[in-house]
Order: C-alpha cells, then sequence, then structure tokens
C-alpha cells in the first residue's frame, strides 16, 4: 500500500483560519481547499444523501467550510460530475488540493483528519488496479483462485495492523471503515465470482464450492444504515444478495435477469436486511435497475408488485409508479406524439420535424441521474459505431443555460415545463426512444447502459 506525501503549500492559509478557541461548547469542523482545474464553481459535502452544506470557489479557486457539530464518520463531496469519500471527526481541520483532470489520482489531503483520509484514497486506488488483476483471477479453478485471494488478503490486513499500531489514537470507528475499505472489495469479487467463472468458462456453469469458501461472512454485519452509501460496503452486500439468489438454482444470466430471479432478489432483500433504510434503498435500485437493464416497455409487473409489497418508502413508491405510467404513454410500432423541444439559442423546434426521415435514439436525461461524463463517452462511442443513426439528446430538467461540453450543440435540447414530453417523463428519470425513417417508434423505453440495447440499434442502424 503506497503512502501519499503531501507537497502543495499553500495550504497554511486555510489552517490559519482556524480558531483554537474552546470556550464555545459547539465544535467546528472545517473543510476545504483547492480545486486545479475546476470544472464547477462549487464543491458539495454529503452525509449519506443529505447535503451537509455547499461551499463555493474563490478568485483562486481554494475554498473553506466550517460544520458545526459534526457527527464522526463517512462524508462525500462532489466537485461537478466527480465525488470521493472522506472520513471526517469533530474538530478536524481537513484540507484537499486536486486536479480535475486526474481527480482521483492527484487528490491528497493536508491538516488534522489528513493521515486517515490518504489512506482511504490510497485503499481506493488500490481497488481500481486490482480491477485488472481479477479478470485472470476470474478463470482460475476455485481452489486457485481462493488461494490468491487469501494471500491478497493476507497483504490488506498487515497494512490495516500497522496503521493501527502507529496510530493508537484513531477511533474505533475510523478503524472499522479502514478494515471495510481494505478487505470489502475482496469480499465482494469472492461473491461475484461464481457469475464471472460463468461467464468466462466453456460449459456457462457455476463452478462447484464448499462451504469454506464463504468462511469469511461469518465476521461480515450487513445491517449498517450508516454505510449505505459507502461504496466498499454497499458493492459487497450487492453482490452477496445476488449471490444468494444464484445459490437458489438460478442458471447464470445471459441477457437479462428473468422475472422469477428479480422476484426471488427481492424476496432475499427483505429477509437479509433488516435495516428498513438500507432495505428501502436496495428494492428500489432492484426493481429499477432490472428494468432499465430489460431495456424495453415490456415491464416486470409482477417484481414491481412485489416492490410495493416489500417497500416501505412512499417517495420510492411513487417514484416507480411513475416509471411504470411512463412506459405505457409512448407506444410501439405508432408514430411517436409530438412534443416541442428547445435549442441552446432558445429556438422552439417541433420533434416530428427534426427527426423527419432519419433513424433517430432521443435520450431524454436529467442531471439528478446522470453526469455528464458518462452521456459524452457513450454517445461518442455509438455516434461511432452506428453511423446512420441521429442521436439527441434532451434535458428534462435542470440549468437550461448549461449544455454538454464536447457533444454536437445541434444536437442538443432541452424541454420546458409547458413540453408534452413530460406526459411520458414523470419519472424524470433517463430514458431513450428509437424512431424509425418512418417515424414509428420500435422501442419506447431503451436504457443507454444495457445490452439489450444492441440488437434494436444494430436493425435501426440499417435502415
Amino acid at each position: 500500500m503506497t503512502k501519499k506525501i503531501i507537497t502543495f503549500s499553500g495550504i497554511l492559509f486555510l489552517l490559519a483560519l482556524i480558531s483554537c478557541n474552546t470556550a464555545n461548547k459547539d465544535t467546528i469542523t472545517y473543510f476545504g481547499g483547492k480545486i486545479i482545474n475546476p470544472n464547477s464553481s462549487h464543491v458539495v459535502l454529503y452525509s449519506m444523501d443529505k447535503v451537509i452544506d455547499t461551499f463555493a470557489l474563490d478568485s483562486n479557486n481554494k475554498f473553506i467550510g466550517k460544520i458545526k457539530n459534526a457527527d464522526e464518520g463517512v462524508y462525500y463531496f462532489m466537485h461537478g460530475n466527480e465525488n470521493q469519500h472522506i472520513y471526517l471527526e469533530p474538530e478536524d481541520s481537513l484540507m484537499l488540493r486536486l486536479n480535475t483532470w486526474d481527480f482521483d489520482e492527484s487528490l491528497v489531503f493536508a491538516g488534522k483528519g489528513a493521515e486517515r483520509n490518504n489512506i482511504l484514497v490510497d485503499c481506493f486506488l488500490e481497488n481500481e488496479k486490482e480491477r485488472k488483476i481479477f479478470y485472470q483471477f476470474n478463470r482460475l479453478e476455485p481452489a486457485i483462485f481462493k488461494s490468491k485471494v487469501d494471500s491478497l488478503l493476507a497483504v490488506k490486513l498487515e497494512t490495516y495492523k500497522k496503521y493501527v499500531l502507529n496510530h493508537p489514537d484513531e477511533t474505533k470507528g475510523f478503524q472499522d471503515i479502514l478494515k471495510i475499505s481494505l478487505t470489502y472489495p475482496t469480499f465482494s469479487r469472492l461473491e461475484k465470482y461464481p457469475m464471472m467463472y460463468a461467464k468466462y468458462s466453456e460449459n456457462g456453469n457455476f463452478p462447484k464450492m464448499d462451504a469454506s469458501f464463504y468462511e469469511y461472512r461469518n465476521n461480515i454485519q450487513i445491517n449498517k444504515d450508516t454505510l449505505m452509501y459507502y461504496p466498499p460496503f454497499s458493492q459487497y452486500i450487492r453482490n452477496y444478495l445476488y449471490n444468494e439468489t444464484y445459490a437458489l438454482g438460478h442458471a447464470p444470466m445471459k441477457s437479462e435477469y428473468s422475472s422469477k430471479f428479480t422476484l426471488d432478489l427481492l424476496k432475499i432483500i427483505d429477509h437479509k436486511i433488516t435495516s428498513e433504510n438500507t432495505k428501502n434503498a436496495f428494492l428500489r435500485q432492484t426493481v429499477i435497475g432490472h428494468f432499465f437493464n430489460k431495456s424495453s416497455c415490456n415491464a416486470n409487473y409482477k417484481a414491481f408488485d412485489s416492490f410495493f409489497k416489500l417497500s416501505t418508502n412512499d417517495k420510492d413508491k411513487k417514484l416507480v409508479k411513475n416509471l411504470m405510467q411512463d412506459t405505457k404513454a409512448v407506444i410501439i410500432h405508432t408514430n411517436l406524439p409530438d412534443f416541442k423541444i428547445i435549442d441552446y439559442t432558445n429556438t422552439h423546434h417541433s420533434i416530428s420535424k427534426v427527426i423527419k426521415d432519419q433513424s433517430t435514439l432521443l435520450f431524454f436525461w436529467s442531471p439528478k441521474f446522470v453526469s455528464e461524463s458518462y452521456i459524452v463517452s457513450r454517445f461518442k462511442y455509438l455516434s461511432n459505431r452506428y453511423p446512420n443513426i441521429k442521436f439527441i439528446e434532451i434535458k428534462i430538467d435542470g440549468d437550461k443555460n448549461d449544455r454538454i461540453k464536447n457533444l454536437d450543440i445541434k444536437n442538443q435540447f432541452y424541454l420546458d415545463e409547458k413540453s408534452d414530453a413530460h406526459n411520458f417523463l414523470t419519472s424524470k428519470m433517463p430514458r431513450s426512444i428509437l424512431i424509425d425513417k418512418k417515424g414509428n417508434v420500435i422501442n419506447g423505453f431503451a436504457s443507454i447502459s444495457s445490452y439489450n440495447l444492441t440488437p434494436f440499434l444494430n436493425e435501426l442502424n440499417k435502415n
């Protein structure tokens, strides 16, 4: 495990702002730093899904904020479309420096709380490097795979022991987070191994493993609401739940999850997760994620019915109900209902005229659900692969003055509040509609991230 060395200057100007006055009973935690090549004017700090504060960058691209009576624990900050997690304790004075051109790799911390956050970033970067290693490991037989993983875990646990030994004042809370950051990504890959092995094996079957393969589960507590938004933890829980569902006898997934698999997964979530917030989150992610993977208006209504029975979150239920209504509002093999769109010169257009006589993919998006960086990378790939299709991006809501950089502005539009398109966009979730040259809808609810979109694009590209 590498150790970051803080080399940047100018951080003292921020630390100098911090008062040592302890007369006030309230505790003040400081969070600030400098952003090189910023891609927005501010930094937003979150705790779980709640915004703690928004800090504006000054003329030197620096920011400083203070949090009153901050709880100890995991937070994350966002700048533009990028984010990273941090661990804060009361009276910390954590200062960062990063370059958005190399966001995670350039991120370093100084001030009180820096050492613990630098090692967490190291854990993240090491985990990213290990992805390539596991491409090969996943092809190994179970005994050999487990041996490789056990060796890797031994190194990680040694890193943990050395850090705790050299930092005796660290809280139990941070020690737990550090161990999770080091080991849970590997546990997550252990849970995913059967699916990956089946993907690469000649017969496409799961490997045969004995019970000892999952002994590490005995030391894992899966019901922790406070870690629901911490990727090493949440990704492990997700892979564990899927693995438990496959263990019921389901065959490896080829292109989409069967209706029975989705129903069983929802039941597994309900049975295994006792924490209400975490359970609701995974129920929502599952039913929506499987629907988007299907990439079709032919929704699995049994799964939706099961979700409504199991979830206790009214906000989630409303979102899913809107999604279901949206699927029925555009009918395949019929002409797309006409509606108005606005370009970035503030000119109104009829969608029927914009796409006339052209094979088209309309992508409706909201910054709440999808990042601009992902849209750029995905549509550059799709437009190169399918040159006979016109790709149009339509912003549902958000700042109407912003367009997606690095994509052709002539294919970018947005909707005003009066547009009839809102009739089939009530959930505000991203949605793709594919239309042939005759104006007929061939797919009314596709997802640009789903492999199941490919056959539709192949067919559309021919015509």
